[in-house]
């Protein structure tokens, strides 16, 4: 109990200073923007109220200290056909090994497609370029790799911690730009780097309470030091997107429930509180109707969104012998405006785990 109380404030610690934190930051702050892309179809249908309930493979996205809370092997595929033609595909697995604790892997890709090729014959200081087709097409990308380890610190309580690196390619030439005055004479050179990478740091806790299937969740993702956008002369930086969340979840329906008993319906209900360095606070509201532990359907509302709002999708889940077999699918209303021209976002999820 003494243990589990120092975690506890150390949690608010850590919360209180990430809040002082956030507030100082701005939008249109943060770089390596896909890290903000949350895969897994059934946590984007409950509107990304998922710290408190995600558990296993998908656990390592969103909270790692749910990583604990299987004992058996998992993965979990997603494929994201996000906005303006972009494409994410996600893998996670994760290991449980006993008293040691669970281990967990994570890998994402992102195809950003192929743009054509624009450049100009000069950068003036002063003065006008001029820009033209070169005929080159080039395919940016971006990627993740990250190590997940979680444990049951009782058996209430788990705590667990992801390291990642992240690496983004935005061309695939080094540029060399020059910046002259009205007489053409050259002020500075600089290479200026297309490739920018950076190791980060979650983390996360979750309690569940005792009281029915009432459950607390934290996490923080993305510590890390600032990404550098040039390699010599007036580099940039800009933070990753760090992010908190704050959730709780309970069934009001089912098995040991908050309102009605019931062996086959379950009604569960989740929220998160969000924070991040490049927006003002943010609430996620889903919920989750399940029939006999096979079928769901969820809802969800992301609260304080420019550009994002209702979320809706459905879940089968079957064994099959050994194997425990799930297909998610999500769907994500976009700003109408956006929508116009970029779509909505669909969301497909698989996952495997052996019993």
């Amino acid at each position: 109990m003494k243990t589990l109380k120092i975690i506890l404030l150390l949690l608010a610690t850590i919360s209180i200073a990430g809040t002082d934190v956030l507030a100082q930051q701005k939008a249109g702050t943060t770089s390596m923007e896909f890290l903000k892309v949350m895969p897994c179809a059934r946590a984007t249908a409950l509107g990304d109220a998922y710290s408190t309930v995600a558990s296993g493979a998908e656990a390592v996205y969103w909270n790692p200290a749910g990583v604990a809370w299987t004992n058996n092997q998992e993965f979990s595929l997603t494929y994201i056909n996000w906005i303006f033609d972009a494409k994410l595909y996600d893998l996670s697995y994760v290991l449980p090994l006993g008293s040691i604790g669970n281990f967990g892997v994570q890998f994402t890709y992102v195809d950003l497609g192929s743009f054509d090729e624009t450049k100009t014959d000069q950068f003036l200081y002063l003065g006008q370029s001029y820009p033209y087709m070169t005929g080159r097409t080039w395919k940016p990308f971006e990627s993740l790799a990250g190590l997940s380890y979680a444990k049951k610190l009782t058996d209430k309580f788990s705590f667990g911690i992801t390291a990642k690196y992240a690496f983004e390619s935005l061309y695939d030439h080094t540029l060399l730009i020059s910046e002259k005055n009205v007489s053409d004479s050259v002020l500075h050179s600089y290479k200026a780097s297309p490739d920018q990478d950076v190791f980060l740091f979650d983390v996360g806790f979750r309690y569940n309470t005792g009281f029915r299937t009432v459950a607390i969740a934290a996490s923080a993702q993305n510590f890390g030091p600032d990404v550098k956008y040039s390699s010599t002369y007036n580099e940039a930086h800009y933070a990753a997107p760090l992010e908190f969340r704050l959730g709780v979840a309970g069934d009001l329906i089912g098995k040991n429930s908050l309102l009605i008993e019931d062996d086959n319906n379950r009604v569960g209900l989740m929220f998160d509180l969000f924070l991040a360095n490049d927006a003002t606070q943010q609430e996620h509201l889903g919920i989750e109707y399940e029939f006999a532990n096979t079928v769901a359907v969820r809802l969800g509302y992301k609260f304080n969104y420019s550009t994002e709002g209702f979320t809706a999708g459905a879940g089968i889940h079957q064994t099959l012998g050994n194997i425990r077999v799930s297909f998610d699918y999500s769907y994500g209303a976009m700003d109408a405006m956006i929508s116009q021209y970029a779509g909505n976002v669909h969301r497909i999820s698989l996952g495997v785990g052996i019993l």
